[in-house]
């Protein structure tokens, strides 16, 4: 069965919740990677091979599920940026990469994996997602989607001297605009979904630096803990009270 086949989404309609809580998971996989590879001292090796079981286990799940479920994808997500959290600061710091690197190569793996996707299946779009094959194609290119992000936010924050707050503030402005031309351009949906997808990655990343850096180097010096704890919170709350459903088969 291709990504066009008969089998039913397991992926979320993409709606303005959708992209809220996944904001809300990408802030929480920086502020939960580094409680793993930095508060609690484990490195950013060990983090990654950790949170990288994660990942597999939660994509295993998710593809062996007959039908969409919320808190299986949401939890799925959350492995894929915790996992591009410490992998991203892996390559950027302990292989002395550097940010400008790391994003660089990051960003060649993500246009790969889109090009051998289409190539293979013929689409990259969610709505064609109801496949074994495509799903994989979609989580690995997630995966390295939030690494990139990862990466990208670090590199803005910290090498091109913005800062925590002034970089929130541009890949807001960037979204903003993606917004725009989605509601008033004629531009692939499929095109700007996965912009917007990368774009909120370094929102969260510089969103999680802010809430748990320290004061002195522009930060809010929040426990880590703490704010993982209240981003958890939120994300269970959005799913649990608001429903959502499966993405409905495109062409």
């Amino acid at each position: 069965m291709d990504a066009r086949g008969k089998g039913s989404s397991k992926v979320p309609e993409v709606t303005l919740l959708f992209w809220l809580i996944k904001i809300a998971a990408t802030t929480l996989g920086e502020t939960g990677g580094d409680a793993v590879s930095m508060s609690m001292d484990l490195g950013y090796l060990v983090g990654t091979a950790i949170f990288a079981v994660l990942f597999v286990v939660a994509v295993i799940a998710q593809i062996s599920a007959e039908r969409f479920h919320p808190f299986m994808y949401w939890t799925t997500i959350v492995a894929t940026t915790t996992v591009g959290t410490t992998l991203a600061d892996f390559a950027d710091r302990s292989l002395g990469i550097g940010y400008a690197g790391g994003t660089t190569v990051l960003l060649t793996l993500l246009m790969l994996s889109l090009f051998v996707w289409y190539r293979s299946l013929g689409s990259v779009s969610i709505e064609s997602v109801s496949s074994s094959s495509s799903e994989v194609f979609y989580w690995v290119t997630i995966m390295l989607s939030q690494t990139l992000g990862t990466a990208l936010g670090d590199w803005t924050a910290d090498t091109a001297g913005l800062g925590y707050v002034r970089a929130a503030m541009v890949f807001g402005a960037l979204l903003v605009l993606v917004a725009a031309a989605y509601y008033g351009t004629r531009l692939s949906r499929t095109l700007l979904f996965w912009v917007a997808f990368v774009l909120t990655r370094p929102l969260g990343a510089v969103l999680g630096d802010f809430l748990d850096k320290p004061i002195g180097a522009g930060g809010l010096a929040l426990s880590r803990y703490t704010a993982s704890a209240v981003l958890l919170v939120l994300m269970v709350a959005c799913i649990f009270f608001v429903p959502q459903r499966a993405a409905r088969k495109g062409h």
